[in-house]
């Protein structure tokens, strides 16, 4: 094919092939310039949907002018003894794609990942802004170009191959062709159906690839088909929540617009309240280590307090209690009462951890820390130290609940008062500071605060449906 001449073009080399079709790096005689020729052949498996598709790609060239895309140069009819088809000639971007990239061993950083997440929703918002808006369809590691590399800079970003393009002018005009590729496509593209927010569902698709080095549709899956990419990616919490949004299955639920996606990049906290400075409460003896990519939690021993002398008082009188009349039952004249025995195991249970939490008041410490890596709970008692739950990963972290107090319906219809507290979900795993005998309900409104400013993550404040009760912070 080397030296073959179409036309002004004379071919140099081929860039890929798939049926009916070829692309060429060829150089143009009159300007001496390298361009892309596209060429669309009638072979034996030539569909007229094809020759569509190939027209469409080439009127939608010419109507755009951005600095990263291509420039459409000419379109011609090929009938000679070698081709007879037609041809698409483009400028010709010298770089490599992302796929090429990852192949050749080069890793991305999250910061590379932002910088093209911004490029590549800068060109989305210019073709989706058009009128009509035009969906490339087929955005993945392939289609993206990487030039000028310098310093810590990525380069500069090219989105390449329009030959899935489609307007909503011909999307409410007639037929519907299913074009894209298996994994970066989301579900409403395999319906036939593409609009904006299809391009940013194949955005982060890609985006995770390249966080992860694993093709998306090599990745775990929920039942509702999100893509679970967090195990294998080492992102902050605030990117992995918003590459999920990109890539939320349900089109209701996903970023709607290139220039939403953009903002919510930028500024991925979204509080559900204008964001205010809490101070840490007069008296806390709380402490908070925070560093650039550390935070440690330390919750330190209540001591010896009015509360702590109430509890251990009816923690001794209902012991006693139970002591003597568990005592009983095993001098009756009939003998061991296994029943009541048995019956009593309850009552022990709460006698117990009375005396644990007279206990934990006075020794027990409490350590929540998270570093680069992982997220742990830590309970310290007498030089012993145990988690729960057990160690997460640090990247399995989704959301930030902070819960007021409320009351609930408990048994036979009892009103029962449920503490205010702090959730950090990891995955299935969450990880509560609790309003006790360690930890006031402002300082926990305080640790609130400064967990959502470092995750990065806003508060999510849940309603529940049983009455809430009035905060004292």
């Amino acid at each position: 094919m080397k030296g073959e001449v179409l036309g002004r073009y004379k071919i140099d080399q081929q860039l890929g092939k798939r049926a009916g079709r070829r692309t060429v790096l060829a150089r143009d005689n009159q300007t001496q310039e390298l361009v892309v020729v596209k060429l669309l052949s009638f072979s034996s498996d030539f569909e007229w949907e094809e020759l569509k598709l190939f027209e469409r790609e080439a009127e939608t060239l010419k109507s755009l002018t951005h600095p990263a895309i291509p420039r459409y140069l000419d379109y011609f009819e090929l009938n000679s003894s070698a081709y007879k088809g037609f041809a698409l000639v483009q400028t010709y971007v010298e770089g490599k794609s992302l796929e090429e990239h990852l192949k050749g061993g080069r890793t991305f950083s999250e910061a590379d990942i932002k910088e093209i997440a911004t490029a590549i929703l800068e060109i989305l918002n210019y073709l989706h802004s058009r009128q009509p808006a035009v969906i490339h369809r087929d955005i993945k590691p392939s289609n993206i170009l990487l030039t000028n590399r310098s310093g810590n800079r990525v380069g500069e970003v090219y989105l390449v191959d329009f030959g899935s393009v489609q307007t909503l002018a011909a999307k409410e005009g007639g037929t519907i062709t299913v074009v894209g590729t298996y994994g970066y496509m989301p579900p409403e593209q395999f319906g036939g159906r593409a609009v904006p927010a299809s391009d940013l569902y194949s955005l982060g698709a890609t985006l995770i690839y390249l966080a992860t080095g694993k093709h998306p549709a090599d990745l775990p899956q929920t039942d509702d088909l999100q893509i679970e990419f967090e195990k294998a990616a080492n992102l902050s919490p605030a990117l992995i929540n918003w590459l999920k949004r990109m890539t939320r299955p349900s089109l209701n639920r996903r970023l709607a617009s290139a220039k939403e996606a953009l903002q919510a990049l930028m500024q991925p906290q979204e509080p559900d309240i204008a964001h205010v400075t809490v101070r840490k409460p007069a008296g806390s003896k709380i402490s908070v280590t925070e560093k650039a990519d550390s935070l440690e939690i330390f919750i330190p021993p209540l001591g010896f307090n009015s509360n702590i002398l109430k509890l251990c008082f009816f923690a001794i009188a209902w012991n006693s209690f139970i002591l003597l009349w568990t005592s009983s039952l095993f001098f009756t004249a009939s003998g061991i009462n296994f029943f009541m025995v048995l019956f009593s195991l309850p009552f022990w249970y709460q006698g117990i951890y009375m005396v644990w939490q007279v206990l934990f008041g006075l020794f027990g410490r409490v350590r929540l820390s998270l570093d680069p890596q992982k997220i742990t709970l830590t309970y310290e008692i007498f030089g012993f130290k145990f988690n729960f739950p057990k160690p997460a990963q640090r990247q399995d972290i989704t959301m930030l609940e902070h819960t007021r107090k409320y009351l609930t319906t408990g048994h036979r219809g009892r009103q029962i008062e449920v503490q205010p507290r702090v959730i950090i979900w990891a995955g299935t795993q969450k990880y509560e500071l609790v309003t006790d005998e360690l930890i006031t309900e402002p300082e926990l409104n305080w640790l609130a605060h400064k967990l959502s400013d470092w995750l990065k993550l806003p508060i999510i404040r849940p309603i529940k449906s049983e009455q809430l009760l009035p905060s004292d912070s």
